[in-house]
């Protein structure tokens, strides 16, 4: 009989074994952590970590190069804590490198970056193990601390002269005369704008009947003067202009009684003579009518 060797134990066994196993590479994967891949170690020593801990990330210009694989502490010493960070096997990190520790974001999240001047071919390089020189980096929170807290102050100072200035804009009594000058003007506007609707109900129905009539004259007389004969008027003006072109040349040539008169110079004369003649006759006889006239009753006769 054939001796089974995956009992209940072996295979409760075998999948406890394959747990812990799956469990440890996902707890390392959610932490960024590659077992597979080799590292070099480095310490770093530090008076205040400010809430840095294992799996923190560690950058070089911004790119993940490893994390924080341990954080120690020893309160009886300044340099307090003694970090452990892994890097990239593949990176090497030359003499004067500085373990960084700063904020990674508002969060306050930390982080290490590793500063470093460009490396040189012929540049002494790090050992794993080293104990590398630390820095902290200005909080973010800080830095913009310095650098708004200034314009916030001054913001702040012409904000409450802005406040004053509308304070003592409220409080003047000019603005409350101004106001009551709006006010005033409004209940004007008011009163006009019911005065204006109804002379727009009552008188401006009369005023476009009486619009209509006159446009119904306008549209008659126009009827009427496209009835008249322009043709037949202009035609009569010009032989009325005509004839008088003939009378007036015939005036200056003499002919007529009204030509001779304007043209022969001795009628002119005998004429005036004529008349100054007259003139003197009529004088004579208003001042001596017995000469002209002999009337008696009685039949006497005198000179």
């Amino acid at each position: 009989m054939k001796k089974n060797y995956f009992t209940r134990e072996v295979k409760v066994g075998i999948m406890a074994t394959a747990a812990i196993i799956v469990l440890y590479f996902g707890m390392n994967f959610l932490k960024g952590i590659n077992i597979f891949s080799s590292a070099n170690y480095y310490y770093a020593r530090y008076e205040n970590i400010d809430g840095l801990v294992p799996s923190s990330p560690v950058y070089i210009k911004g790119f993940k190069v490893g994390q924080v694989e341990q954080v120690k502490y020893d309160f009886s010493k300044k340099e307090t804590f003694v970090i452990k960070i892994s890097v990239s096997k593949d990176i090497k990190l030359p003499k004067g490198t500085q373990v960084l520790l700063y904020d990674e974001g508002l969060m306050g999240g930390k982080a290490i970056q590793l500063v470093f001047e460009p490396i040189i071919v012929s540049q002494v390089m790090h050992n794993s193990g080293d104990t590398i020189e630390s820095k902290v980096g200005i909080g973010l929170m800080a830095k913009l601390s310095g650098d708004l807290m200034p314009k916030i102050e001054s913001i702040s100072g012409q904000a409450d002269s802005l406040l004053r200035s509308v304070r003592l804009l409220v409080e003047n009594k000019d603005l409350t005369k101004s106001l009551s000058s709006i006010e005033r003007t409004t209940a004007d506007l008011a009163v006009t704008s019911s005065q204006l609707k109804k002379m727009m109900n009552n008188d401006m129905p009369k005023i476009l009947g009486d619009v209509n009539v006159v446009t119904s004259d306008f549209r008659q007389v126009s009827g009427n003067l496209k009835k008249i004969d322009f043709a037949a008027t202009v035609a009569s003006i010009n032989h009325t202009i005509s004839n008088l072109n003939l009378i007036t040349d015939k005036i200056n040539n003499g002919e007529g009684t009204l030509g001779q008169l304007i043209t022969n110079k001795e009628l002119y004369i005998n004429l005036s003579n004529t008349a100054a003649s007259s003139d003197k006759l009529l004088i004579d006889l208003q001042k001596n009518p017995k000469r002209y006239v002999h009337f008696s009753l009685f039949g006497n006769k005198t000179k």
